[in-house]
Parts: structure tokens; sequence; C-alpha cells
């Protein structure tokens, strides 16, 4: 060994060590419940009809099945990520993958609606476990910079995807066995990451975490719920005034919450996390980014089914061709990056072939699928491109006890920009159709497509015939609408990064 001594003025600096087989295949064990928790955004899409026959649901019920898991999922991420820091982001996944396979199995065999919105509950805490612990052990097992942004962009196209594979999975499980299937393909991933996991896995946590601030919990809380409920029903009933009272209210908690976290001695979101490593930055546009994809996917797939008039099921995998282009953008980002393009314009390209994926919806007629297709594809790589660097700037420049902490404030932030999404331009769709359908058409076929498509279904030929067409053209038209409002966000999102992030200095985004 080399004798080392006083006279020494410093040490030379570490290398990064390099991740060997373990890691990698540590990786792919971590993508399973990853993968999974995004498919349940989607897994019931085709289920509901076989659920609403044997459970009988009110359709308030209904609604709850659907959206508790969601919701559960927004309101915990900061709560569990923090927590993961504390006690261990090993010993918090597994605990949470045991919580979430018990639960496919209680949703599996529910024998009421109530108990089927428990399970979904149940779910949502297990996914708010799962998902910054899977991050912050991936920014844990990766120290060397470029074989992180190989990893997060793994991470990113996989959590991307998920949403897109639940509809088709669900689609085809129902259609072969019954509805409960649909959970019970958690189980052996679930089973495979509690048997790996600790094998594979190392253990990570804070050394020096502080008190755990309990009253942070219910005011994080009561600030994400009421915003994440008033914008993803939005879209579908309108700014009634209850969904404004239920944004407000959060806002006004979010505030609590924010002044909570300055004044705390050991706060749940630790203030300096925002001040440094163009992690606020990261934070916002990764918003924004997420706000474009979720706005038009609500598009997308109602144009599949009700301008196309394809069935669910093949809509489903149609929206699945798009997917397949996901693969190459992150891994294509990170090679520019890693060849010494700046970073701020990587991402502002990412933002602007996202903006020409809303640009081509704005050409597209009511028998445009493989132009609606292109879009989509277009969009989505450029989304995850954003995202994959994004994700690496934030968490590389964090410090590895916060990682948890940080990976949830990414994904939160990315919450609220869906629901975001969903709401403004959802709602920017809904108007051009109401204006562009004609003033004689019943009151139901000017509110919505679909209940264009139940009227016209009721009346006899040419005149039903008539009234679809024009249902269609008219959204078609609103999507025309979203698209212009989409390509001009983020254009301007692509002009805002790359002056925000050309100013952050060189190794800002470097651990």
């Amino acid at each position: 060994m080399t004798n080392r001594t006083s006279a020494t003025p410093t040490t030379p600096p570490t290398s990064p060590l390099r991740a060997g087989r373990r890691e990698w295949t540590a990786l792919g064990v971590l993508m399973l419940p990853l993968l999974l928790v995004s498919m349940d955004v989607s897994v019931l899409y085709f289920a509901t009809p076989a659920i609403s026959a044997d459970l009988h649901p009110s359709g308030t019920q209904q609604l709850w099945i659907f959206d508790i898991y969601g919701f559960v999922l927004a309101g915990l991420l900061m709560t569990m990520g923090s927590l993961g820091d504390r006690v261990g982001r090993r010993k918090l996944l597994l605990l949470g993958a045991a919580a979430f396979g018990a639960a496919s199995l209680l949703a599996a065999y529910a024998n009421s609606a109530e108990t089927l919105i428990a399970a979904r509950a149940i779910l949502g805490i297990g996914g708010a476990t799962l998902m910054p612990s899977t991050m912050a052990l991936v920014r844990t097992m990766f120290t060397d910079p470029a074989e992180r942004a190989k990893a997060i962009g793994v991470w990113s196209g996989v959590m991307t995807g998920g949403v897109a594979l639940g509809s088709v999975m669900s689609g085809v499980l129902v259609e072969h066995f019954w509805w409960g299937s649909v959970f019970l393909v958690n189980l052996p991933a679930m089973a495979l990451l509690l048997i790996l996991g600790p094998v594979l896995l190392p253990e990570s946590k804070n050394p020096e975490p502080g008190r755990f601030d309990r009253a942070s919990v219910p005011l994080s809380m009561a600030a994400v719920l009421p915003v994440v409920y008033g914008l993803k029903e939005i879209p579908s009933e309108g700014w009634h005034p209850v969904y404004v009272v239920s944004i407000t209210v959060g806002l006004l908690f979010a505030a609590l919450f924010v002044h909570r976290q300055r004044t705390a001695g050991s706060p749940l979101i630790p203030p300096a996390l925002l001040r440094g490593h163009g992690f606020t930055p990261a934070l916002v546009l990764n918003l924004v980014s997420a706000f474009g994809m979720m706005g038009s996917a609500i598009f997308t797939t109602q144009y599949l089914q009700s301008v196309l008039g394809k069935s669910p099921l093949s809509a489903a995998l149609w929206s699945l061709l798009p997917s397949v282009f996901i693969g190459v953008a992150a891994p294509l980002t990170t090679q520019l990056v890693q060849r010494g393009v700046n970073r701020a314009y990587v991402v502002a390209g990412g933002f602007a072939v996202a903006a020409a994926g809303y640009a081509l919806l704005a050409f597209t007629g009511t028998d445009s699928l493989w132009l609606v297709l292109a879009a989509a594809g277009v969009l989505a790589c450029g989304v995850v491109a954003i995202m994959s660097q994004l994700t690496d700037m934030a968490m590389g420049g964090t410090p590895v006890e916060r990682a948890g902490t940080a990976s949830s404030l990414m994904e939160t932030s990315a919450e609220f920009g869906g629901a975001l999404g969903m709401a403004v331009l959802g709602s920017i769709g809904t108007a051009v159709y109401r204006h562009e359908m004609p003033a004689t058409a019943p009151a139901e076929a000017r509110e919505t497509l679909g209940g264009a498509l139940a009227t016209a279904a009721r009346l006899p030929g040419r005149t039903g015939e008539t009234l679809l067409t024009t249902a269609r053209e008219s959204f078609t038209g609103g999507m025309h609408g979203v698209a212009v409002a989409g390509a001009v966000t983020l254009a301007l999102a692509a002009a805002g990064a790359a002056v925000t992030l050309r100013r952050l200095p060189a190794g800002e985004s470097e651990s």
C-alpha cells in the first residue's frame, strides 16, 4: 500500500466505480416493479365492463376504482421518498413490493366494489414506495455519470412504455381470462423482487436523516390530492365550481407546506435541495414535458376509437406502435451528451421534437391513422429524451443521501404536469369541439364526441350519419386547437431550456 503522510497537501479525487454485471442485473430486477406500477395506471381500461357486471359498483364507486390508485400514489410520493432516505431505500422497496403483491391478490379476488377500492388504495401506497426507491437505488448503484445516464434512460423508457402496455395487457387478459387476472400478473414480478432484491440490491440511506417531520405528511397530501383531483375532473366535467374550489384549497395547503419546509428543523423536503445543481429548472421542465405527453394522449386515444371507429383492443394495439421508437430516444440523447453536446441544447432539442409531434397533429383529417401514429411517436420520443436528461441532471447533482427525496419530487412534478395537461389542453379541445358543432345538433351531441356517437346511434339513416360526420370533424378540429397550443407551449419550453440550462456551470449536473 502507498504510505500517506502529512506532507501530502491533497488527496487525488477518487474515480467513480464502474458498474459490473451485478449492478446491471439489479437494474433489470428494479425495472419489473417500475413497469408494473406504471402499467397499473391504465390496466383497468378494458376490465371495467367485466368488473361492472360482476361487482355492480355505483357510478361513484366505479370512478373511485379507477382514480384512487393515482390519487394515493401522487399524494404519498414525497412522503415515501423522504422515508426511504431515512429507513433505507432497499428496505422500503421490499416492504412496498410485499404490500403491492398482497394488494394485487386482494384486488384479483375482490367480491365487492368496496374491497376493490380498498385494494387499489393499497396498491397506490405500494406504488408510492416503489417509484422513488427504484430511482434512488439507480443513483446509488451507478456512480459513473455515463453509466448512470444510460440506466436512467432505461428507467425513463420503462416508465413511459408501461402506461401504454397496461391497457393492451388488460384487453388481452380480459379476453381470455377473468378480470382479476390483470392484477395477478403482478405477483411473479413482486416475488422475484423479494427473492433477488436482498441479494442484488445494496442498502442505502441518509446517515444523518434528522427527525421525521410527521406534520408535513398530511400537509403534502392536502396540497397534492385536491389539485390533482380538480385537474383530472375538469376535462370531462368542465370548470365546475367544485373543481375550482378543490384546486384552490390544494394551492392554499401547498403554501402552508412550503412554509413548513422553510421553518421546520428537519423538513420533509429540504429547501437546499431546490436551490442547487439546477434541480428547480429540471423540476419545472419535467412538469412541462409531462403536460405535453398526457395532454395529447387523451385526444389520440379518443381519435383512434371514436373517429376511426376502432375497437378498444384494436386501438390499444395500434397505440403501442409509437412506443417502439421510445427505446431509441433516451440512448441517443445520452450519447449526444457524452460526446460533448451541451445538455441545454439536447433538452431544448427534445422539446423541439415534441413540439414537431404536436405540429403533425395539426394536419390530421378524419382518416389519418398513420399521421396520428407518427405524431404520437415523434412526441413520445421527444418527451422521453427530455425526461431522461432532466432526471439524470437532477439526480446527478443531488447528494446520494437525498436521492429518494429528489426522485419523489421529480415524479410528483410529472403527476402534476400530466394532470395539468389533461385539464388545460382537454378544455381547449372541448371548447373548439362545442364551437364547431352546429347549434341545431342535439344538446348531448354538442357536449362530447361520445355523446354524439350515442345520439347518432339512435337517429335514423342519413340523419345519424350526418351527425356522426359532423361530430368527428368537430373533434378533429378540437384536436387541431390542442395541437397548436401544445406546439407553442413546447416550443417556448425549448427556448426556456436552452437559456436556463445554458446558464448552469459546466459541472452542475455531474456527481
